[in-house]
């Protein structure tokens, strides 16, 4: 290695000059409604490592008419010990439900240091998405607080799908989650309810036409697209060949679970093979080498176009546990 300066550059500061970075977040997201089954997951969480979110279900966990305490509960959640990595968001209301904004009031307010991202469900328009990003930063300025709060959308009518790509460019929006099951619900009937399930859910037009849309709009704005649930929660191995189907086939880099049990086998099929990792890490080191000019790796080329990518697997392989040769860690994360 030469003494050059540019030979030591960071990959995030010699690939993506002038760029916002691509999110590298975890590729499962797991969803509790109750305090014990939140609390169930943020034990997972130091068991397994941080290698998957936890969204604090403020919607459909919500009993009706107890909204309020609800919502104080999951702040109380968020702001208490079990907590420890933060990598816990809520899922509030939706925009015709009387209780979002009173929602965004109580978790921001309460805990809008802590909480990792806001999930808006059931828009209809961008134009709702909008208004309730806005309804957020303003209570964020009202609590003083000088962060940014990650916004995921759920791309879940017809509405939603129709204005998905105007959805993904706002700002604020890191994710777009696929909701296949009021999707489906609002066909009245025209889809199957075996595309609520495997294979129909992969197989049938309207729902993988959708499925396309959100992926596409979402990596064209520099965003995580999210796959939906499996309902059969008794056997992981559903969740994991849904998850390996999602990533494959649709091009998803994240998918939601329901049950503890679903959380590795997604982590699984959603994290980078061991092989293409231990490439990257060998490729990144000869680039460094370089200062990032083309090299040779195994008799093919590789140049900043390949660096990138690879250097998004490393970092994907960093947050969903795989192993990254010592080198490389020491070089790219210490």
């Amino acid at each position: 290695m030469t003494g050059n300066v540019s030979t030591l550059q960071h990959p995030s500061d010699a690939l993506f000059q002038g760029e916002t970075p691509f999110p590298v977040i975890p590729c499962c997201d797991h969803y509790a409604g109750s305090e014990k089954l939140m609390l169930k997951a943020l034990a997972l969480q130091d068991e397994l490592g941080p290698v998957f979110d936890l969204t604090c279900d403020c919607e459909d966990g919500a009993p009706a008419g107890r909204e309020k305490e609800h919502a104080e509960m999951v702040v109380a959640v968020l702001n208490g010990p079990a907590n420890r990595h933060r990598m816990a968001g809520v899922r509030i209301h939706d925009f015709t439900h009387p209780h979002w904004r009173s929602d965004v009031d109580i978790l921001v307010g309460g805990a809008g240091a802590v909480v990792s991202h806001i999930t808006l469900p059931k828009p209809s328009s961008a134009a709702e998405v909008t208004a309730q990003i806005g309804y957020v930063w303003e209570r964020l300025d009202a609590a003083g607080i000088q962060r940014e709060i990650p916004i995921h959308v759920l791309i879940e009518t017809h509405g939603a799908l129709r204005d998905v790509f105007d959805i993904a460019a706002l700002p604020g929006v890191r994710c777009l989650d696929f909701g296949l099951m009021d999707f489906v619900s609002a066909h009245h009937g025209a889809i199957p309810s075996s595309a609520m399930r495997s294979p129909g859910q992969f197989e049938h037009r309207l729902v993988a036409r959708a499925k396309t849309e959100i992926v596409a709009a979402a990596l064209a704005n520099g965003k995580v697209p999210a796959h939906g649930v499996t309902l059969d929660v008794k056997n992981p191995a559903v969740a994991y060949q849904d998850a390996l189907r999602a990533r494959r086939e649709f091009g998803f880099l994240r998918m939601w679970s329901i049950h503890p049990s679903q959380i590795p086998a997604i982590v699984d099929a959603m994290k980078p093979e061991h092989g293409e990792v231990e490439d990257a890490a060998a490729i990144l080191l000869a680039a460094r080498k370089a200062a990032w000019g083309p090299i040779q790796y195994q008799g093919e080329l590789q140049d900043r176009a390949s660096y990138r990518y690879y250097w998004e697997l490393l970092q994907k392989a960093r947050v969903t546990g795989v192993e990254i040769p010592g080198e490389a860690l020491a070089a790219f994360f210490s």
